[in-house]
């Protein structure tokens, strides 16, 4: 086993793949491979491209993949990631095909500062009927998602069930990006992904769906206040739901956040109101001094009882930018993985739907939310969720009919009613997500593909000035 502690549950079955669908992956022909021995406390750090096939294998010893130990003699699909396979006992890999950037990097000291953070964690939970609740903050690029990942898979390796809540709209947790996601981590995640889902093949524990919020904006800072109205709604059912799971009561919330939301200029107002909701009394700021500061001198100022822990933790030296291209593609890549799996395992449903029996709310621009009225954090005691719409009912959304420019658009498929209130509409969790594969305006009908083959019955459906239209995903 690769620490002290850890126990290392069965890796789940991998469903047979099919063929892949032209132009998502790289072609299946002999790619070269390489042997490097890495020593103790180590990392090979690889940026690989989505087009490119790129893998690698564990050979000999122990390593990690955000967390997540890899099986000897399997062969682990690294294409379209940006990562660090980390060992603490030293290994042997054998990678396969070539990447962008890749290189044994020997200044790891950030793992030992994750792995003591884990301890902390762990201390915490051992006796305590309600686990610790963590906000990972920082700006982009500096790790916070690759911390949340591995203080995950390491909590889930040592039995426990902890809750994740992210918060980034720009790229989506078990769901396309422009969702708020909220789920209980019950089995051992898998190399390239979460791997909680049915999909991946049988698990130890039973599966848990995630619970999802709609925010149709690339950043909280286009509509802070419908941010917020998310974050409370999403913050009373999640907390709600831990009432009912002792272990996941027990075992503590991390919420990982985009990096827009350490702002100096707002007094950092959306991290107050999220720290507020979920009752958070553990901050860690990673990659930036001043944001540690101004939350420590904060937070940790005021009464014991009433102060929150912040702690600062340094950049991993294998954290990197990710322009526009790449994130664009990994866009495209969530969306059709959405539908269709992570090996094009799944068969999505279609659905030919006439107009006259869809009702569909457009998410309209954020240059209208100044209309909307506006909180510090001195309001936050009365704050109202649904005093954010105003008495006009297009404030966010306006009913639009279907049209051309639909099509390649993903539309959210909310738990209400198609004529409920707009506040209501929007902080309304969501049943799952449809793609706008085809609208035939002489025939006045819009052909969906759906992961689900039943009907969604009478649900208002919202269409998102976010993620842009994704493009060649069914001919």
């Amino acid at each position: 086993m690769a620490l002290p502690g850890f126990n290392l549950p069965g890796l789940g079955i991998r469903s047979t793949s099919t063929p892949q669908v032209t132009g998502t992956s790289a072609p299946d022909v002999e790619q070269p491979s390489r042997r490097e021995e890495l020593a103790p406390q180590s990392e090979w750090r690889f940026e690989a491209g989505f087009i490119q096939s790129y893998s690698v294998r564990l050979v000999s010893g122990h390593a990690e993949l955000f967390g997540v130990e890899l099986a000897q003699n399997q062969t682990h699909n690294l294409s379209g990631l940006k990562g660090a396979v980390f060992t603490w006992q030293g290994c042997e890999l054998e990678v396969i095909g070539e990447a962008e950037s890749e290189y044994s990097a020997q200044e790891t000291e950030y793992a030992t500062e994750w792995i003591n953070l884990h301890g902390m964690l762990e201390s915490a939970r051992d006796g305590a009927s309600e686990g610790p609740r963590v906000l990972v903050v920082g700006p982009d690029s500096t790790g916070k998602s690759s911390m949340v990942r591995s203080l995950a898979a390491w909590a889930v390796r040592q039995g426990r069930a902890p809750t994740v809540v992210h918060l980034d709209p720009r790229e989506g947790l078990l769901a396309p990006p422009s969702s708020l996601t909220a789920v209980t981590i019950v089995s051992q995640m898998e190399v390239d992904g979460w791997g909680i889902s049915p999909m991946t093949g049988p698990s130890l524990q039973p599966v848990r769906s995630p619970l999802v919020y709609h925010f149709p904006y690339a950043t909280p800072s286009e509509r802070p206040n419908a941010f917020k109205a998310i974050v409370t709604r999403s913050a009373l059912t999640t907390l709600n739901k831990l009432e009912e799971d002792p272990l996941a009561k027990q075992s503590g919330i991390i919420i990982d956040t985009p990096g827009g939301l350490n702002d100096p200029k707002s007094n950092y107002d959306m991290i107050h109101h999220i720290i507020s909701e979920f009752s958070i009394n553990l901050v860690v700021a990673l990659g930036s001094e001043r944001l540690y500061n101004d939350l420590n001198r904060r937070y940790t100022s005021k009464s014991p009882e009433d102060a929150i822990a912040v702690l600062k933790l340094a950049k991993p030296g294998g954290a990197v930018e990710r322009d526009n291209a790449y994130m664009k593609q990994l866009r495209a890549r969530q969306v059709r993985q959405y539908f269709f799996g992570s090996k094009e395992s799944l068969n999505p449903h279609s659905h030919s739907i006439p107009t006259n029996d869809l009702t569909i709310y457009r998410a309209k621009p954020a240059s209208s939310d100044a209309a909307l009225p506006s909180f510090g954090a001195e309001d936050e005691d009365d704050y109202d969720p649904a005093a954010t719409s105003t008495s006009s009912s297009n404030t966010m959304y306006e009913k639009v009919a279907p049209s051309l420019a639909m099509t390649g658009a993903l539309i959210a498929i909310k738990f209400c009613s198609s004529n409920s209130e707009e506040a209501t509409i929007r902080d309304s969790a969501i049943m799952g997500y449809l793609y706008v594969a085809d609208v035939d305006e002489a025939r006045k009908k819009v052909r969906f593909l759906a992961p689900h083959p039943q009907r969604w019955g009478d649900r208002a459906l919202v269409w998102g000035t976010w993620p842009e239209a994704a493009a060649d995903l069914v001919r």
